[in-house]
């Protein structure tokens, strides 16, 4: 797989279904949802990579949908390709200023799909957020899902390794718990905040006494990841 999650958000079940087809053969993963509150609460939940946005749907429309996740913070940065039987220039030049990265006409093949995918995906990923991260020689491969160290692999729990992943790339910044509750578990997770405590408690242990001084507490505030001292 290529560990991307896309998020298919069209009201026509034998579209949905005819992109899933296409995603699943091209090694993607993929979520569905038939409306714009529906797709909102998946998108805040599991983050997705990108949105194939249906323009028309019902109630809330796809443009409508999309300048609400352009406006919000936790999601202004997934991009959108909107998916429309709409071919007027005014209709796309509408669907690009409401945040859409890309437009592709229906009717559409699934390689057309695809190939527009990849690309808006190389565009929107930054240089070296699938490479791995290494500090003081402890290593996160978010390619290949696994955390090593000098001594060899490290074994951890999902939660665990969301966790590590975000420290990682988010150094050296105090997150509260209600920040790392919305960036590592999703806004629709309803979880105690002290929930946060017992993963940080659970990824020191996993980390070991080599690097469990990496993962600090600003008292008071939340967490912090840094390689300096306290």
């Amino acid at each position: 797989m290529t560990g991307k999650t896309v998020l298919i958000v069209d009201d026509e079940a034998a579209i949905r279904e005819m992109i899933a087809v296409a995603l699943e053969m091209a090694d993607y993963d993929y979520l569905e949802a038939a409306d714009a509150r529906e797709a909102h609460a998946l998108i805040v939940d599991k983050q997705p990579d990108l949105i194939l946005l249906d323009w028309m749907l019902p109630g809330t429309s796809g443009v409508e949908l999309a300048r609400r996740l352009k406006r919000e913070e936790a999601t202004a940065d997934i991009p959108i390709i909107m998916l429309t039987a709409k071919v007027e220039e005014d209709n796309k030049i509408q669907g690009l200023e409401a945040g859409a990265d890309d437009y592709i006409t229906k009717p559409f093949s699934p390689r057309e799909l695809v190939a527009r995918l990849k690309a808006v995906l190389r565009r929107a990923t930054p240089p070296g957020v699938d490479s791995p991260i290494e500090v003081e020689g402890l290593t996160l491969d978010p390619v290949g899902h696994r955390v090593t160290s000098v001594e060899g692999a490290l074994t951890m729990g999902p939660t665990e390794y969301r966790l590590l992943q975000f420290f990682m790339t988010h150094q050296e910044r105090v997150y509260t718990r209600s920040q790392l509750l919305d960036q590592v578990w999703g806004g629709n997770v309803y979880v105690e905040e002290r929930t946060v405590d017992v993963h940080i408690r659970r990824l020191r242990k996993a980390l070991g006494d080599k690097y469990d001084h990496l993962i600090q507490t600003v008292r008071g505030t939340g967490y912090r990841f840094s390689t300096r001292a306290a």
